[in-house]
């Protein structure tokens, strides 16, 4: 028995070692199921293999001793202990791979450290793969819970990939978790250890039971982390009996034209100043980043929409102080805005509207605006 790099391995030499493998299950056929050709078995053998039988019942390997990790509770810059649902793999670009778990909890949001005036060059990404997943994938994602990315190491994908079934339950040992422009992603190393769990596994009986739980709720597609309600930095004219949607839910709906109630964070805009909102024509124009725990997307107002957003047509200062307000923008004692500090955004109401623009490509050109809805002063 050797060690390289704290792993333990045997070392077969031919020309004098031999081995035999046995079944684990107990009765009393000790025969091996495979065996090496300088093997001779001995009557200690059956001993030996009867006694390691025994004890393999009522042997609890360590990792049961563990605490596992819902992704609601992992934390930036530790390792965690994961069990979760796979949903898809696959290469984001050439040697690239990713997976997307699921356990049906929400990640926690995070602070945003992108500066807003970077936008226009730098714009806050949408996903964390190069390009977004068609329309298919997503439809086959929950609507409601957070995906979790997981990045390969490249020096492990060879090792891992075989291993990673889709739909499956899997238990992960040791998935360092990081945030990368405010989303929340994993990664698996060589020191992570993975192992497939039978579906009446109590992890998996108790991740069922808990979202279960939240189906049944009055809200169940409220983000964890808005309750008891929202912020009450905006408010809708829309039907108050229109249920919330996530945005995962607007993503895959199946119909492009359509209306939505989300409660969101507000976690970017172009431009972000209130004299560059309006344009020669004195209409409002501008692009929002909205998240919530399943997914981001890019929302317009424009027009109309704008005059019901900032309650008219105020001063700039008016106008800024309640994009601010929207974006989570921090305001020193003395009133100064603080451009550099990371911004924590609210959670807001929205009424949204899905469009396309090309009516012969109606999956590729949904575009979505905010409308009926005004960022309270």
């Amino acid at each position: 028995m050797k060690t390289d790099d704290g792993q333990a391995y045997a070392l077969f030499y031919k020309k004098f070692s031999s081995f035999a493998l046995y079944e684990r299950k107990d009765g009393e056929d000790i025969l091996p199921y495979q065996v090496s050709v300088r093997f001779h078995p001995r009557e200690f053998d059956k001993k030996l293999i009867a006694g390691l039988r025994k004890w393999f019942h009522s042997f609890q390997l360590k990792e049961d001793f563990l605490n596992f990790t819902l992704l609601k509770e992992i934390k930036e810059g530790q390792s965690s202990n994961l069990v979760c649902k796979i949903l898809h793999v696959c290469e984001v670009a050439k040697s690239e791979w990713m997976a997307f778990v699921w356990d049906g909890t929400d990640t926690w949001p995070v602070c945003i450290h992108s500066k807003l005036e970077d936008e226009m060059e730098h714009e806050l990404p949408l996903q964390l793969e190069p390009f977004p997943l068609s329309k298919d994938i997503l439809c086959s994602f929950p609507a409601v819970g957070s995906i979790l990315r997981l990045i390969i190491d490249k020096d492990i994908e060879k090792h891992i990939l075989h291993l990673l079934n889709t739909f499956k339950w899997v238990k992960m040992l040791n998935v360092h978790c990081k945030v990368n422009a405010g989303l929340w992603c994993g990664v698996l190393t060589h020191f992570t250890r993975l192992s497939y769990l039978p579906d009446e596994d109590c992890l998996i009986l108790e991740r069922q039971r808990s979202f279960g739980k939240r189906m049944s709720m009055t809200y169940p597609r409220l983000p964890y982390w808005c309750f008891p309600w929202t912020s009450g930095v905006t408010e809708l004219d829309c039907n108050k009996r229109v249920p919330f949607v996530t945005l995962m839910d607007v993503l895959t709906h199946s119909e492009v034209t359509a209306k939505y109630r989300c409660m969101v964070r507000v976690v970017a805009a172009f431009p972000y100043r209130a004299e560059d909102l309006r344009c020669n024509r004195g209409s409002y124009g501008l692009r929002l980043t909205l998240e919530d725990p399943t997914a981001r997307i890019q929302a317009f107002v424009y027009a109309e929409d704008g005059e019901k957003l900032f309650d008219g047509y105020p001063s700039i200062d008016i106008v800024q102080r309640k994009l601010n307000k929207l974006l989570g923008v921090v305001v020193t004692d003395d009133g100064m805005v603080d451009n550099s500090a990371p911004r924590n955004p609210p959670w807001v109401q929205c009424c949204l509207m899905s469009y396309y623009i090309d009516k012969n490509d109606k999956w590729g050109s949904r575009n979505y605006r905010i409308f009926m809805t005004k960022i309270v002063d």
